[in-house]
């Protein structure tokens, strides 16, 4: 968890608003892009997830 929040954090994005977006859309998301989920390539897809 550490590993995640501090890759967040340097990836200046709220560690907090990625990891819920992830939870949110993973079930979602084909395996072909995964990688979109991560913090260095995740863009919030709704304007909650940047608030919170």
């Amino acid at each position: 968890m550490a590993t995640l929040i501090m890759s967040a954090k340097l990836s200046d994005i709220d560690p907090q608003a990625w990891f819920a977006d992830v939870l949110a859309n993973i079930a979602d998301m084909p395996i072909s892009r995964l990688e979109q989920l991560l913090p260095w390539n995740w863009t919030p897809k709704t304007p909650s997830a940047q608030a919170a």
